[in-house]
């Protein structure tokens, strides 16, 4: 427990001195709400082909198939409730130390809890998207498969997320990686550092001479890169520093 002490600390003061604090979080914040994650000892990939499922090729051959799996993970998330990571890093923004959250994961957490500067890498599952005039519409709630739903044009609608072979949007991707050169320290919560761009964050700011914070129950290949590595879970980790923040 000693270790966990000092290196929470350690990670106090980078960001106490921090003058441009973001966070890049991944699946394991969202899985302490209940979410699975995709490369975990759980995670989905390890039951699902991502390429039936999860790319436009999937959504081409058999939609129905791939709209039925993304109802469900749509029911888990509106199920799913916001946890102490989430408070904490809308905790930090609300006090003025984080100026930007980057996120991996698809879910509305973050939001939900209450933070305002978020950016989502990868899409938002309650945001969908027509094939046809490529109009974005808002759920309220996870769509009943069948059947499939449509948009107002007639056209095929399909999750919002950025599927494999799909690029980020580029208006997205500039505002991350902006976001990472004004940095000069990171936390980085809850990813396995393995999915790129997203994984490049972190190294930008440690080649402007930032820190990095790396919350994580496991090694990661940022880790020996990171000034801090609390290996924790992200929940209690991010609760700590907070604790010790405003002690």
């Amino acid at each position: 427990m000693k270790g966990t002490e000092e290196t929470i600390a350690k990670a106090v003061e980078y960001i106490r001195n921090s003058r441009y604090l973001t966070a890049l979080t991944g699946s394991g914040v969202s899985a302490e709400s209940g979410i699975p994650t995709f490369r975990g000892k759980d995670g989905l990939w390890n039951r699902y082909r991502p390429e039936e499922l999860a790319t436009p090729e999937a959504f081409a051959l058999d939609p129905e198939l791939v709209w039925k799996w993304y109802a469900w993970r749509m029911e888990q998330v509106w199920a799913a409730q916001p946890n102490h990571a989430h408070y904490a890093l809308c905790k930090l923004e609300e006090i003025g130390f984080l100026k930007a959250l980057i996120t991996q994961n698809v879910d509305d957490l973050h939001e939900r809890a209450g933070s305002r500067n978020v950016i989502h890498m990868h899409g938002m599952l309650k945001v969908v998207r027509c094939v046809e005039c490529g109009n974005s519409v808002e759920l309220i709630e996870p769509p009943t498969v069948p059947p499939l739903p449509v948009c107002n044009c007639g056209g095929l609608l399909r999750p919002g997320v950025v599927w494999f072979g799909e690029p980020i949007p580029e208006d997205v991707l500039k505002r991350a990686f902006d976001e990472a050169s004004f940095s000069d320290v990171m936390i980085v919560a809850g990813t396995s550092a393995l999915v790129y761009p997203a994984a490049g964050l972190p190294l930008v700011v440690k080649r402007k001479g930032g820190a990095i914070i790396e919350i994580n129950p496991d090694r990661t290949p940022l880790t020996e890169h990171a000034d801090v590595s609390i290996q924790e879970k992200a929940g209690n980790a991010l609760r700590g520093i907070l604790n010790v923040l405003l002690s």
